[in-house]
C-alpha cells in the first residue's frame, strides 16, 4: 500500500484559480444588501443602513475592498 498522498491533496499550478475568475463584481449593481454579506454581518436595517452610507461614500468599489 502506497504511504505517498494523493494528487488531490498536493499544491498544483494547474488548479490555481485564474485571475479571470477572481473578480468580485460582474458588472451588475452593488445593493447595500451585497455589501452586508461581504463584510460577514447580518442583515438588519442597521448594517443596511450601514452598508448605504458606504456605498454613497464608496461606491460600487466598497465591495470590492471588503472581499479578498
Amino acid at each position: 500500500m502506497p504511504t505517498s498522498q494523493p494528487e488531490a491533496s498536493q499544491p498544483s499550478q494547474e488548479r490555481a484559480t485564474p485571475d479571470r475568475l477572481l473578480h468580485a463584481r460582474t458588472g451588475t449593481d452593488v445593493s447595500p444588501e451585497d455589501v452586508v454579506l461581504a463584510a460577514g454581518r447580518d442583515i438588519t436595517p442597521r448594517n443596511l443602513e450601514w452598508a448605504k452610507r458606504k456605498l454613497a461614500q464608496e461606491g460600487p468599489a466598497a465591495l470590492d475592498k471588503l472581499l479578498p
